[in-house]
């Protein structure tokens, strides 16, 4: 049996774009796969005042089962009421690859889906993405499509090079499909390691820094298709002070460089109102839970452990949504 999002007092996104296109800020896309992460973003979106779409990828669901996702979602909207806020919450699958995953996703309570055909020939990512859309928009579910392709590896999702989003098909692409929103590609990449070495410069302080987002591609879209909204993938900072922590308490991450925070701020203040966070959440939880480990090798309580893995990822979602997203005091 069916269940429609408004039961579980969720939101689609349409007026929550409408109102980050106006307003120059981008709506947090934080995608959650446990309890912990769920109650850090939700915390952090409350405390901040900011609209949220918690994401739910096709790994996500494997691991955490469809049903209990479904249920931890109604559980959310109930759950910032009694945090003290009422902010919108918007239940989105990341990255659905078939039409039978799209519909699975909208007749068990989500609000919103993205239908990935970047990988199929224009033609076939016309098509496929247009069917999602003719279900959803049945149901009142928005879809969010996708024109290029990012490098990386992030669940199920992987490409070893990035193909730019092409201006010159946006139009065509965006009328035929009938889709609210567009994933494109402007150089950020899905993973903790986003560039190798050779891609990247140095700055002044002899720091590397990876390649500036095209933002002459972004300028040109938003010159085809003024006003729509246009989302960023991979789009994680990959702080360096988690990285840190990670690699002095026994980790081996080599190379982990991400999209600097200002290059973000700028997109949020663009046609861009939705952005994907998820690999700095996994480093923020995964440094606090080697520093717990280090720091007390007998300890076997989980919630001691996870505990203050999700503080650390409620921090880091709070710095996002008031410095990076703009989104703090929107909801």
């Amino acid at each position: 049996m069916a269940v429609s999002y408004k039961e579980l007092g969720l939101v689609n996104t349409k007026k929550l774009f409408a109102g980050a296109v106006a307003g120059g800020y981008a709506i947090p896309a934080y995608n959650f796969n446990n309890l912990e992460q769920m109650q850090a973003i939700l915390q952090a979106c409350v405390e901040t005042k900011s609209p949220v779409i918690l994401q739910v990828s096709s790994g996500a669901r494997k691991y955490a089962n469809a049903t209990l996702l479904r249920n931890m979602a109604k559980g959310a909207t109930e759950y910032v009421k009694e945090l003290g806020y009422d902010i919108p919450v918007v239940l989105h699958l990341d990255h659905g690859d078939t039409f039978e995953l799209c519909k699975d996703c909208i007749d068990n309570g989500f609000s919103s889906v993205m239908i990935d055909g970047s990988h199929l020939p224009y033609e076939e990512n016309v098509a496929l993405t247009k069917k999602v859309v003719e279900y959803a928009h049945a149901h009142d579910v928005s879809v969010e499509g996708e024109l290029g392709v990012l490098a990386g590896i992030e669940d199920d999702v992987a490409a070893e090079h990035h193909t730019y989003t092409s201006p010159d098909e946006v139009i065509d692409f965006v009328s035929r499909t009938g889709v609210d929103s567009l994933a494109i590609s402007i150089g950020t990449s899905h993973g903790a390691n986003k560039f190798t070495p050779e891609q990247c410069i140095r700055d002044a302080n002899g720091i590397l820094v990876p390649p500036p987002l095209r933002f002459d591609i972004l300028e040109e879209i938003e010159k085809r298709i003024p006003g729509f909204p246009i989302v960023l993938h991979g789009s994680s900072s990959v702080p360096q002070d988690q990285v840190a922590i990670i690699n002095q308490y026994g980790g081996k991450l080599k190379d982990a460089i991400g999209i600097p925070e200002e290059q973000l701020r700028k997109a949020a203040k663009s046609a861009v109102c939705k952005i994907n966070i998820d690999s700095d959440g996994r480093l923020a939880m995964t440094a606090a839970i080697r520093k717990t480990f280090a720091e007390k090798p007998g300890e076997f309580d989980p919630r001691k452990y996870l505990g203050p893995a999700r503080d650390s990822l409620k921090e880091i979602y709070k710095h996002k949504n008031e410095n990076v997203l703009g989104s703090a005091g929107k909801a």
